[in-house]
């Protein structure tokens, strides 16, 4: 492994051990956005691995925050969030199994949507400190 390499890994994983938990759950969905589309393109590509793989780090990831949900707080949104997280799952699992081109077509969005609005909450409360 060349040093660029190396530099690059070490910086990744510092970004990762200091990140705010903010950061970090943007970094989740941003990682959402990217393993759907790939799993999405799988599905064109008939590559049923690479498919598989990439759809099932999105479920993944979507558990990871159903799990991570503050529910100490606004219960209402909190349970329509995790609705949210949870449909996105039981569409992706369909989607792997189907092969179904439509329901990524239907889900990407919704979690760029997702992605976005963490992203806003974000910016507005940095703005509040």
């Amino acid at each position: 492994m060349n040093s660029y390499a190396n530099g690059y890994n070490a910086y990744k994983k510092n970004s990762i051990n200091y990140a705010s938990k903010e950061q970090l759950l943007l970094m989740l969905l941003d990682g959402a956005v990217k393993y759907a589309k790939i799993g999405r393109q799988a599905i064109l590509d008939k590559d049923i691995k690479q498919k598989h793989e990439n759809l099932v780090k999105t479920q993944d990831i979507f558990y990871e925050l159903m799990i991570s949900l503050d529910r100490s707080t606004n219960l209402q949104w909190i349970d329509g969030l995790s609705s949210v997280y949870e449909f996105i799952n039981n569409r992706l699992m369909e989607a792997n199994i189907k092969s179904d081109i439509n329901i990524m077509d239907e889900i990407i969005p919704l979690i760029e949507d997702i992605r976005s609005m963490w992203n806003d909450a974000y910016k507005i409360a940095a703005k509040q400190r």
